[in-house]
């Protein structure tokens, strides 16, 4: 028996006869990530991660993933997917950056929509109920017996009728605000009004509802199996129990079998259930003609949804957490201009460790606008500088796939690709020095960039002298803003921030009354010259705190 929905690789699926009946100028769509095929109606429902709904419009891979260690999108990614049989999808999706910000609020609208937390449950539910009916189809090629096949399939299509009529309900075109939800519920209102979806579901019902009333009985003796039809025969272990009721004294112990609820049938059970069929020939002769004829019922939009839907809700219940916590999410305004600005942000990877150990995270806000294309952070070591620098780049990053990004309010740049430069271990095998290999990279970085792009630098010439370091930041950002990037650079060279007005100083700010604790704030604000003398102190062990250590020995 061929299935029509399991996941063993790409493969086109035959569609329904729903489907089929609701096609008039039907067009195919490519198969979604390799996998499925897709089918219009009058109304047809492409996708419900982007309105276009083609492998193309839905964004790219990057092919330099380097920023993803640097900013830690990494750690975040693998939270949201988790163990998910539909990872590997959610995975690609959150890497893939989108270039049109209408298929970005068509994702923004579906995340609305299902935030209500009613809808999110039952969508949850529904969801969960069709992948039972995949488990039980999977299921199908592991059994010998052919009514235990048909009579899984039977279950399989009865949990899925059960699934797609909650949805088609949740889902009416009166509750949801979103195209791609509406479109959706659109589909599943026409499909299971269709006579094939109803006869399906009737027909399963009433199939159900007979193989249930059959009773039968099953005598072993002396190596014999008898199997007979059920005639009001004594039920023995009542009597026994009715028996022995009277002399029953305190918890006693329950020695009746339980039967095995995992789908395996020994050649024994098999033999009764074929005895069984003999004995009811009119019911199995019916489960025979039901399952001939509904073998492939599982609709490819169906699957497609199911598929699609969990991107949404790994989401959702990844930011659940964060936001019992007190912490923020919103839906950032994404466009083409440069005047970004971010409030009560976050670095969602740290967010997501603190918060796991009832630790206090702190936000911060930032805003470029005008002619403002550069941020120079500045301030003492373990201030929050580098933590700051992260939760730039995940804002922007995250923004560009489509999902609620950390804050209260956002408005971010639609960048073509996020460049990093942080630190990296001197590598002895390419024979080249530290600061070489910083030179080589933030050169390659330059050449590749335009005026689109968005670059984040941390710490980098660390390993040179103060002049050497304003010489080479200079030529650096003079460069910047001369291809006009989007640029947010983490250094002790706090002095750079005078070079041009379109930089904007910002400073990571310690406790007035102890010099020596980080508020892990990050305030615009000028910079104080202390960065650089911190810095030197804390190398050579020549802070206050530590000298007084010494001094106490």
């Amino acid at each position: 028996m061929t299935s029509t929905n399991r996941d063993t690789g790409p493969r086109q699926h035959e569609l329904s006869s729903c489907a089929k009946s609701s096609a008039e100028g039907a067009e195919v769509a490519r198969e979604d990530l390799g996998e499925l095929v897709m089918i219009g109606s009058p109304t047809p429902h492409r996708s419900l991660l982007s309105p276009h709904g083609l492998d193309d419009e839905l964004g790219t891979e990057p092919t330099d993933r380097s920023f993803v260690n640097d900013l830690n999108i990494g750690q975040v990614v693998t939270s949201i997917a988790g163990d998910r049989e539909e990872r590997d999808l959610i995975t690609t999706l959150l890497y893939r950056q989108l270039y049109d910000t209408t298929t970005i609020r068509f994702r923004h609208e579906v995340f609305r929509d299902l935030e209500d937390k009613v809808r999110f449950e039952r969508v949850k539910g529904s969801v969960e109920l069709l992948r039972q009916t995949r488990s039980h189809l999977a299921q199908l090629e592991k059994m010998q017996s052919k009514y235990q096949q048909e009579g899984w399939l039977l279950d399989a299509i009865a949990i899925y009728c059960q699934a797609v009529t909650s949805l088609a309900d949740d889902l009416n075109a009166d509750s949801v605000n979103s195209q791609g939800l509406h479109s959706f519920g659109d589909y599943l209102a026409s499909y299971t009004r269709c006579d094939a979806f109803v006869s399906l579901a009737t027909e399963a019902a009433q199939l159900r509802e007979a193989l249930g009333q059959i009773r039968y009985c099953v005598r072993i003796r002396s190596g014999r199996v008898d199997v007979y039809r059920y005639e009001n025969d004594p039920d023995y272990s009542a009597e026994v129990l009715k028996t022995f009721e009277r002399f029953k004294q305190g918890a006693t112990k329950d020695y009746r079998v339980q039967y095995r609820v995992w789908p395996s049938m020994d050649h024994v059970g098999a033999q009764i259930l074929d005895l069984v069929a003999r004995l009811f020939p009119e019911e199995f002769l019916a489960l025979d003609e039901f399952c001939r004829h509904h073998d492939k019922f599982f609709d490819a939009t169906v699957r497609r949804f199911e598929r699609e839907v969990q991107f949404y809700l790994a989401y959702l219940e990844y930011m659940e957490p964060l936001r019992a916590a007190g912490l923020s999410f919103c839906y950032p305004e994404v466009s083409q201009s440069k005047d970004v600005l971010a409030t009560d942000t976050f670095d969602s990877a740290l967010a997501n460790k603190l918060v796991a150990k009832g630790q206090k995270v702190i936000t911060n806000d930032f805003s470029l606008s005008g002619i403002e294309r550069v941020v120079v952070v500045s301030g003492p070591n373990q201030g929050g500088k580098t933590t700051f620098a992260r939760t730039f780049g995940q804002l922007h990053h995250f923004g560009s796939v489509g999902v609620p990004v950390p804050g209260s309010a956002a408005r971010l740049f639609l960048f073509d690709r996020l460049f990093t430069h942080f630190e990296r271990e001197e590598d002895l095998a390419n024979m080249t020095g530290k600061l070489e290999d910083d030179l080589v990279r933030i050169q390659a970085t330059l050449m590749t960039a335009t005026s689109e792009s968005i670059i984040i630098m941390n710490e980098i010439f660390s390993s040179t002298t103060l002049n050497d370091a304003r010489f080479l930041l200079t030529k650096i950002l003079e460069k910047v803003i001369q291809l006009d990037l989007l640029c947010l650079l983490v250094t002790f060279v706090d002095e750079i921030t005078s070079l041009a007005p379109s930089i904007v100083s910002m400073v990571s700010m310690i406790v007035p009354e102890n010099p020596t604790e980080r508020t892990l704030k990050v305030v615009r604000a000028p910079a104080d010259g202390l960065a650089y003398a911190l810095a030197i102190a804390e190398k050579y062990n020549l802070t206050y705190e530590r000298l007084r250590g010494r001094i106490s020995r």
